[in-house]
């Protein structure tokens, strides 16, 4: 079990143990959370940072999300803070330089584009200009 760093997550929270797994459904973080899963489907439609992925009907959700979820309970449980104001303070929040940086598949996928998006161009002013 992993033990999750409550001074980011929620500092009003005691100490929450998650399992080592990759995905958990929605009582499995309903019962973690302490929470009503239709509390859970309710805040994805809120927040738009909570997007759990969804197979066969079924939601998957990965640590990041149910960190978020725990975050999102301090602000509104422990906090005081009300759902807009919760809003606007997660999106504050300002992403690691980790998840900017771009891997040399991605440069060369975006440059791949970027050259198609010229060529159709270029093409659509010829056809314009050609009939």
């Amino acid at each position: 079990m992993a033990k999750l760093n409550q001074e980011k997550i929620a500092p009003m929270q005691p100490s929450i143990e998650l399992p080592d797994k990759k995905y958990f459904t929605i009582g499995e973080v309903a019962k973690i959370c302490q929470l009503k899963s239709h509390v859970l489907r309710y805040w994805e439609q809120v927040f738009p940072q909570l997007e759990p992925s969804k197979r066969r009907g079924r939601r998957y959700y990965q640590r990041a999300d149910l960190e978020l979820v725990l975050e999102i309970k301090s602000l509104l449980h422990d906090q005081g803070f009300t759902i807009p104001g919760a809003k606007s303070k997660l999106a504050q929040k300002v992403i690691p330089p980790q998840e900017t940086v771009k891997n040399s598949t991605q440069v060369a996928a975006i440059e791949l584009l970027q050259t198609m998006q010229q060529e159709l161009q270029a093409f659509r002013n010829y056809i314009q200009n050609r009939f």
